[in-house]
C-alpha cells in the first residue's frame, strides 16, 4: 500500500524539477524561434480560414436549400413573430408600464434569490432592467420550458431506479482515505452528490492523438463478443466513421448487441435526418438524443457532448475525440488538430456502462430490469501495481450539481506544486477564474495550453479578455502554434489527471451533458503529463501585449461577448 508522500519526497522532486527547469521554460525562449520556422503567410491564411465557413462545403445551393437553412429560417420566423408581438405591446406600453415595471422588479428579486450561478443572475438582471418588456418576456419563456424540466425529472427517476448499481464500495473508500484523506473527500462528494463511484483494479491507457485512439478503438471493437455501446456528440461521414461502421456492421451480423447513440446536432448538417433508420437496417440499435427541430426551445441548448464507448463491460473509452476525419488529421480544418483520449479496463468501466444506459433511457422506456447482464460482464481483474484509483464521472445540465467544475476546482485548490491544463476554450465564471488565480498566487505552477488557430472566432476573442487578468496573477498561458487544441485535460503533482469531454467554458460546465475520468496515482498520469510537456514544446507563450495587439473590433467584441458569455 502506498503511503502519503513525505516532505523529503517533495524536496527531492523539487530538486529534480530544478535540474530540468531549462526544459520546462524553453517554450518562452523559443517564441521567436518557433515563429521564424512557421510560414507566417500560411499561418495567417489558416487562422482566417478558421473564422469563415469550412472549406469544401457542398456549394451555395446546398446551404440555401439544405435542411439546416430550413430549420434556421423557421426559427428565425418565430423570433420575428416574437419581436413583432413585443413591438405591438410596446405601442401600448403607457397603458401598463407600471405593471411591467412591477413585474420586472419581481423577476429581478426572484432571480437574485435563486440558487444559480451569479453570472447567469447578472446577465438576466441587466437584460430585464435595461429592456424590461423584452427581458421579462424572454426570462419567462426560458423558465416556462417544460422540456428541460421533463428531462431532469426523467433522469432523476432513472438514477434513483439504478441507485443500487452505483453504490460505492466502502473498503475502496477506506483504502483511499489511508493514502490521501483529501482525495477521499473528493471521492465522497462525487459519489454522494453526483452518484459516481471511485474504483481500484482498473488500468488506463492514454492516447496523445486522435489517430492513436482510433487505432486502439478499432482493435478493441473487433474483440467484442457480447455488446458494444457507443455515444458521440459528432459523427461525420468519412474515413474514420466509415471504418468504425464497417466493424459495427460485422459485429451485429455476428450477434453482438450494438447500441449507437449520437446527438441531434448532427441532423442539422452532418448526417441525414433519419440516418438512424439506415443504421437499424444493419442490425445496429440506434437512438438520436434531442433532435434539432424548427421550434424555439431551451431544451435544444442542452446537448449530449459526451464521447463514450463500452465494450463487453470491461473496456471503455472517453476523451475529446469524435467520429470525424479532422479528429485524426485526415482532414485539415484549423491546422493540426490536437486531441486526446483514454481507455480504461477493469472495475471502473461499470460507471461508463451505467452512464450510457441512463442516457439511452432518457427518451425510451424499453430497457428496465435488464441492467445486470451488462454489469456482470465486467472482467474480474486482479490488482496490479500502478492501478491506483480511477473515478469516471458525468455532469448533467439539468440538476443542481456542477460536478465537472467542482472536480477541476478541487484539483486547483489542493495542488502542491503544479496544475497543467489543455482546453480549446477559456470562458470562465468567477469561481473558476478565482480558483486559477488563487492557485498561481500561492505559488502553484499553473499552465494553460490554448489553440493558436481557433475554430470559433467569437470564443477566441472572448477567451483573450481573460488573458491579462490571469497573467497578472501568475498563470502562464500558451498557444499551440501548429493549429487547434481540442483536448480537455488536467494534470497535477504527478498524482492526479483528468481526461474527458469537459471544456473550460459555460457550455461544458453548465449547459451540456459531459463525462470524464479522473486518475489518482495511476501509472497513466505520467503519460498525460508527458504529453502536456511535449505539446508545450510546440507552443508560444502569451504575453500581456497580445490582447492589445488584436484588431480593435476584436477587443470590443470580446468585451461585449463577455457580458453575454453565460447565455452563449
Amino acid at each position: 500500500m502506498k503511503k502519503n508522500r513525505t516532505e523529503t519526497d517533495y524536496t527531492k522532486k523539487d530538486e529534480e524539477n530544478q535540474k530540468t527547469n531549462e526544459e520546462k521554460i524553453r517554450p518562452l525562449k523559443n517564441r521567436v524561434e518557433i515563429m521564424e520556422r512557421i510560414d507566417k503567410a500560411e499561418l495567417r491564411k489558416k487562422i482566417e480560414n478558421s473564422q469563415t465557413i469550412e472549406k469544401g462545403r457542398e456549394g451555395i445551393a446546398h446551404v440555401i436549400f439544405g435542411r439546416s437553412m430550413i430549420i434556421f429560417a423557421l426559427m428565425l420566423l418565430q423570433i420575428i413573430l416574437l419581436f413583432w408581438g413585443l413591438t405591438r405591446l410596446s405601442e401600448i406600453w403607457y397603458a401598463f408600464s407600471g405593471i411591467m415595471t412591477v413585474l420586472a422588479l419581481v423577476l429581478v428579486v426572484h432571480i437574485i434569490n435563486k440558487t444559480e450561478n451569479p453570472a447567469y443572475k447578472l446577465v438576466w438582471t441587466v437584460m430585464i432592467l435595461v429592456v424590461p418588456l423584452f427581458g421579462s418576456a424572454m426570462y419567462l419563456f426560458v423558465e416556462a420550458q417544460i422540456g428541460t424540466k421533463w428531462i431532469n425529472a426523467r433522469l432523476q427517476y432513472i438514477h434513483r431506479d439504478m441507485k443500487r448499481y452505483w453504490a460505492q464500495k466502502p473498503e475502496v473508500m477506506r483504502r483511499l482515505a489511508q493514502e490521501d484523506e483529501q482525495m477521499a473527500s473528493l471521492g465522497k462528494y462525487v459519489s454522494e452528490s453526483g452518484g459516481y463511484s471511485i474504483y481500484e483494479n482498473t488500468s488506463a491507457k492514454y492516447f496523445p492523438t486522435g489517430m492513436d485512439k482510433f487505432e486502439e478503438l478499432k482493435t478493441q471493437l473487433q474483440k467484442a463478443e457480447k455488446f458494444i455501446f457507443m455515444e458521440y456528440f459528432i459523427v461525420s461521414k468519412g474515413y474514420m466513421w466509415d471504418s468504425v461502421l464497417e466493424i459495427l456492421k460485422e459485429k451485429a451480423k455476428e450477434g453482438v448487441e450494438v447500441r449507437f447513440m449520437y446527438d441531434g446536432m448532427n441532423t442539422v448538417a452532418r448526417l441525414p435526418y433519419k440516418y438512424q433508420e439506415q443504421l437499424r437496417s444493419y442490425g445496429i440499435q440506434c437512438h438520436v438524443f434531442a433532435h434539432i427541430r424548427p421550434s424555439l426551445s431551451t431544451r435544444q441548448n442542452n446537448r449530449d457532448h459526451r464521447k463514450i464507448v463500452v465494450i463487453d463491460g470491461h473496456t471503455a473509452f472517453t476523451g475529446g475525440i469524435n467520429l470525424a476525419d479532422e479528429y485524426i488529421n485526415r482532414k485539415e480544418r484549423f491546422g493540426y488538430w490536437k486531441d486526446t483520449g483514454i481507455m480504461i479496463q477493469g472495475e471502473a468501466v461499470r460507471s461508463f456502462t451505467l452512464m450510457f444506459l441512463e442516457m439511452w433511457n432518457v427518451e425510451r422506456y424499453d430497457m428496465y430490469d435488464t441492467y445486470d447482464k451488462y454489469l456482470t460482464a465486467a472482467a474480474n481483474r486482479e490488482p496490479k501495481p500502478g492501478d491506483g484509483f480511477v473515478m469516471p464521472y458525468g455532469d448533467s445540465p439539468v440538476d443542481s450539481e456542477n460536478v465537472g467544475e467542482t472536480v477541476y476546482m478541487d484539483i486547483l485548490n489542493t495542488a502542491k506544486r503544479y496544475v497543467h491544463i489543455m482546453t480549446p476554450y477559456l470562458i470562465l465564471d468567477n469561481e473558476m477564474l478565482t480558483a486559477l488565480k488563487y492557485a498561481a498566487k500561492r505559488g502553484i505552477d499553473v499552465k494553460i495550453i490554448m489553440p493558436h488557430i481557433p475554430d470559433k472566432w467569437y470564443a477566441f476573442v472572448l477567451a483573450k479578455t481573460y488573458y491579462n487578468e490571469l497573467l497578472e496573477s501568475g498563470v502562464k498561458i500558451y498557444e499551440f502554434v501548429p493549429g487547434f487544441v481540442h483536448a480537455k485535460s488536467f494534470t497535477s503533482d504527478d498524482e492526479k489527471a483528468v481526461v474527458g469531454t469537459i471544456n473550460l467554458d459555460y457550455r461544458s460546465l453548465y449547459l451540456h451533458f459531459e463525462c470524464a475520468v479522473m486518475l489518482y496515482r495511476n501509472e497513466a498520469v505520467a503519460a498525460v503529463e508527458k504529453d502536456f510537456q511535449d505539446t508545450l514544446d510546440k507552443c508560444i507563450a502569451v504575453t500581456p501585449d497580445d490582447f492589445g495587439n488584436q484588431p480593435l473590433r476584436d477587443q470590443i467584441a470580446g468585451k461585449v461577448f463577455r457580458l453575454l458569455a453565460p447565455l452563449m
